[in-house]
C-alpha cells in the first residue's frame, strides 16, 4: 500500500474535498451572512417600519432629499461614464504597451482602494480650491472645481476609476491578438477592428466595470464632503442627508432614506451579477 502511494497511485482513503461537506459549508455560509449582512440590514428595515406610510413618503420625498438624489445619482452616472472611457484607455495602455515606469503606474491605479477616502477628499480640495495648485490657475477664467457639483463629480471619478481598469484589464490580456491581425490583413481600419473585433469581446467587462463604479459612487461619503461644499439643494449628497438626520436624532427618517439607497444599491448588484454572468457565457461560447 505504501509503495503504491509512493509510486503515485491514488489513495482511495484520501478525502475527495479539502473543505467539509455541503451541509457544513452551507450552514457556515448562511450563518456568516446572517450575522454580517442580513441582521444589520433587517434592523434597518424594521426601524423604518416604525413610520407610517405617509411619514415614510414624506421623509424620502422632501425637496431637500430629492435634490440630494438628483445630485448623487446624476454625479455618480456621469463619473461612471468618464471612468468607462478613461478606464478603458488606461487598461489598454497597461496591457498593450511596455514603457519605463509601467509597474508604478499599474500600482497607482489601486491607490484609491488603499487610500482613506477622507484623505482623498482633503487632497482633492487642497489641489482644486481657489488657493490650490490647479484651482488658482483656473479661477481667473471663471472655472471653479471645488465646493460645488463639479467637485462631487471629480471625487467620484477618483474613487471609481480602479473598478473599470481592473475589470477590463484581464479581459484585454486574454483577448486573441490574432483576430486583430486577421482583421487588419483583410483591410479593416483601426476603428473597424476596435468596433467589430475588440469591443464585442470587452463590452461585457466594460459594462460590468461601469456598473461597479456607478454603485460605488452612489454610496461614497468621505471623499465628497470635503470638496462638495455641502450646500442644501445645491451640492448636498444623500449620504450626508442620512448623517444629518442621525445627528438630529431622527433615526427613523435616516433609516427611511437609507432603505431607498439600499434598494438602489441592491438593484445595481443584480445588474452587476447579470453582466458578469453574461460575460462568462460569452467567454465560454
Amino acid at each position: 500500500m505504501h509503495a503504491a502511494i509512493a509510486l503515485g497511485a491514488p489513495d482511495r482513503r484520501a478525502p475527495k474535498r479539502v473543505l467539509p461537506g455541503f451541509k457544513v459549508t452551507l450552514g457556515f455560509t448562511l450563518f456568516y451572512l446572517s450575522v454580517i449582512v442580513l441582521i444589520p440590514l433587517s434592523a434597518l428595515v424594521f426601524k423604518t417600519f416604525t413610520l407610517t406610510w405617509e411619514q415614510f413618503v414624506a421623509a424620502v420625498s422632501s425637496p431637500r432629499v430629492v435634490a440630494s438624489y438628483q445630485l448623487t445619482f446624476g454625479a455618480s452616472f456621469l463619473a461612471a461614464l468618464v471612468n468607462a472611457v478613461a478606464g478603458l484607455l488606461v487598461a489598454w495602455v497597461l496591457v498593450r504597451y511596455s514603457f519605463p515606469g509601467k509597474k508604478i503606474i499599474d500600482a497607482l491605479v489601486d491607490l484609491p482602494f488603499a487610500l482613506p477616502t477622507a484623505v482623498a477628499g482633503i487632497s482633492l480640495t487642497a489641489l482644486l480650491a481657489s488657493n490650490g495648485w490647479v484651482g488658482s490657475v483656473l479661477e481667473p477664467y471663471g472655472i471653479n472645481l471645488a465646493f460645488n457639483r463639479n467637485g462631487v463629480v471629480i471625487a467620484l471619478i477618483f474613487i471609481g476609476l480602479p473598478f473599470v481598469v481592473r475589470t477590463v484589464q484581464p479581459v484585454l490580456e486574454d483577448a486573441e491578438k490574432e483576430l486583430e491581425e486577421a482583421a487588419a490583413s483583410l483591410g479593416a481600419t483601426r476603428w473597424q477592428t476596435f468596433r467589430y473585433v475588440i469591443f464585442p469581446a470587452i463590452g461585457p467587462a466594460l459594462l460590468t466595470g461601469f456598473a461597479m463604479a456607478f454603485a460605488r459612487a452612489i454610496g461614497e461619503y468621505g471623499s465628497v464632503i470635503f470638496i462638495a461644499g455641502n450646500m442644501p439643494m445645491v451640492s448636498e449628497i444623500t449620504p450626508l442627508i442620512i448623517i444629518g438626520k442621525l445627528e438630529q436624532y431622527d433615526y427613523a427618517g435616516a433609516t427611511a432614506v437609507a432603505v431607498v439607497m439600499m434598494g438602489f444599491s441592491f438593484a445595481m448588484l443584480l445588474v452587476i451579477n447579470a453582466l458578469q454572468s453574461w460575460q462568462r457565457k460569452r467567454a465560454g461560447a
